[in-house]
Formats: C-alpha cells, structure tokens, sequence
C-alpha cells in the first residue's frame, strides 16, 4: 500500500453530502465524493468517465484547522413553478452552508502507485481548475505537495506530515482529529460514489473518528 497526501486549504470550503431542492449543507471535512471530484477535475475526467478505480482507494481527513461553519442565502426571482404557467412564478431563497478558514490534509491510501503517481502529478499541473466543494471557492494554498506521494499507510502518513497550519502557543503538540475509512465499523458516511458522477448515485462507507499527533511546523 501507498498512500498520497494533498492540501485543502482556502478562506471557504463546502463539502455537502444530503443537500436537497435549494438548501446547500456542508459537513466539517472534505467528503469523500467531493475530494475524488476534485481529483477528476485534476485528471481530466469527464463527468461521465467511470471512477471505480477512485472510489476503491480509502480515504482519511486530519483536521489541521477546524472550519468556522458559516451561512448565507442566494436569491433568484421569476422562478416558473412546476405548473409551468408563466404568470405564476415565485422568488426562491437558497441557504448555503459552508466553512471558513479550515485547513484539512487529506490522505488517498491504495495499491496501485501508478494511479496515485498519475494523480499526483495532475495535482500539481490540473487539467481543470480545483474547487474546495464549489467552483466558486478556490484553494488558497496549491492542493498539491511536493513530498505527498508517500510509501506509508494512511495512518503513518496522516500522522507524519507536519502541521498545515501554525498552531497557537497553547495547541503546540496537540493532538489533531482525525477521520479514517474502514471496511467494518464506524459512522456511516453517504459519499461513496456508486456510478459516474453524472448520475449522482452514492453509497454507504463506514467512518472511524479519532486523533493523531502530528510535528508542528516548527520541528519539522
């Protein structure tokens, strides 16, 4: 096994996993189908291209800065109702959720380090433009880092990689939360993609919290 770490990191993120009709949720960490969305903009896959290959990797989430969750709405006026009848149209309000100021290392752990090598090598050179959830935000620091391809597990290299994130005086040498994939136990996350994204089918994966310590900065 092999694993490759990547950077997400920027003012805004929104990583929504049961968004319905025109209310935007968000979870507190990147979510599994929006980091593969994320590494197919990298690749250059089409929204129709299978992603079988991608979902069998196993992901983990070392929260380096908590995100500031945070709320706005959008408007849109004149919106036909189902009726379709244009004199009847109504103003809809959208609430859109979304974190501020988090920072997350997210790991992808599989077998095939040629698949991991490919994507780490459209980190650094995308075919699209990388989105932390929405296109609209964009990372403020690159996704991609130099030393991410690692020969370690998930584990040891979510645990070995310095802190993304200056830590205050008083966080110095604490523990960081972590979330890691497991095949049997843990809290049901709905992001695993199912099918191509163009058909929105996503399953059951099971989720383990924890904690882990990693180097600060400064003794990296």
């Amino acid at each position: 096994m092999a694993s490759l770490l990547m950077r997400l990191q920027g003012p805004l993120q929104s990583w929504g996993t049961t968004s319905r009709f025109d209310e935007r949720d968000t979870q507190l960490e990147p979510s599994k189908s929006g980091v593969l969305g994320l590494v197919c903009a990298a690749l250059g896959r089409d929204r129709g291209e299978p992603v079988a290959d991608l979902a069998a990797l196993r992901m983990g989430v070392r929260v380096d800065r908590e995100g500031v969750p945070m709320r706005d709405y959008q408007t849109a006026t004149g919106v036909l109702l189902a009726s379709g009848r244009a004199d009847l149209r109504r103003t809809v309000l959208s609430p859109r959720f979304y974190l501020a100021d988090a920072a997350f290392l997210v790991g992808l752990e599989g077998a095939d380090e040629r698949l991991l090598a490919r994507i780490h090598a459209a980190l650094r050179a995308p075919f699209w433009p990388l989105a932390l959830g929405r296109k609209s935000f964009v990372p403020g620091l690159p996704v991609w880092l130099a030393d991410g391809l690692s020969p370690l597990s998930l584990e040891q290299a979510l645990a070995g990689y310095p802190r993304l994130a200056p830590a205050q005086r008083a966080d110095r040498g604490q523990p960081l939360r972590c979330l890691l994939e497991d095949e049997r136990e843990g809290a049901i996350r709905l992001d695993q993609p199912l099918a191509p994204f163009a058909e929105r089918r996503f399953g059951p994966r099971f989720v383990k919290s924890g904690v882990l310590h990693a180097p600060d900065q400064a003794d990296a």
